[in-house]
């Protein structure tokens, strides 16, 4: 196991504080040997059956399942019956919460993300949730993948920190029928794209 892996315990964090600390870490996809490596920019917090935006809202189903299980899992979901949306499980054990990865700028691989994004153009290669899991042909085959281990096809490495200045927070996006205060809360982290460009190239 790579020794800059992230570790479970990061994920045992409560959800909003691994949702701000996923933000200049690595996702890492694994392509028949060939490794895609793009830096998290943009995420989303999604906390508990309470929270009304969330899809354990309305309790433990089967899709859901795996948000009660152990953390630094995937949950990957299927929506609008076309993309793919990468989660990562966190938070107390049995409490159902993830990580929406929303956007990543990838560092590696790009050759494969270009004929994955073919006629695409570079800028809007991975800037949305459902952009970045096709870029690195994420599907829900990987639903369940352990994100701590470097034999999955998906894992999650260190990266470098961005000071508080350079990420802002704001209401979670795409949530327009989720009632108050649930709607506003500000609850996805998003980087200064300049700034993480010019750390992702000292890294």
């Amino acid at each position: 196991m790579p020794s800059d892996i992230l570790d479970r315990s990061f994920y045992l964090q409560d959800t909003l504080t691994c949702a701000r600390g996923l933000i200049g870490k690595f996702l890492n996809r694994n392509l028949n040997g060939r490794i895609i490596r793009a830096v998290i920019y943009e995420t989303e917090a999604y906390d508990g059956e309470e929270d009304l935006a969330c899809h354990a809202r309305a309790g433990k189903t089967k899709r859901t399942a795996i948000m009660y299980g152990e953390r630094g899992f995937a949950y990957i979901y299927f929506t609008y019956g076309v993309h793919w949306m990468l989660n990562c499980v966190t938070g107390r054990p049995g409490h159902p919460a993830a990580v929406l990865i929303r956007a990543v700028m990838p560092t590696q691989g790009m050759d494969i993300i270009a004929k994955n994004r073919a006629l695409i153009p570079q800028k809007h290669w991975t800037d949305g949730p459902a952009k970045l899991t096709k870029a690195l042909a994420i599907t829900g085959d990987m639903n369940g993948t352990d994100l701590c281990d470097s034999a999955s096809p998906i894992f999650i490495t260190q990266g470098f920190e961005l000071p508080d200045n350079y990420v802002q927070a704001t209401p979670r996006i795409g949530i327009d029928n989720t009632p108050e205060p649930w709607k506003s809360k500000p609850w996805r982290f998003i980087a200064d794209l300049n700034h993480l460009r010019m750390a992702a190239n000292r890294n």
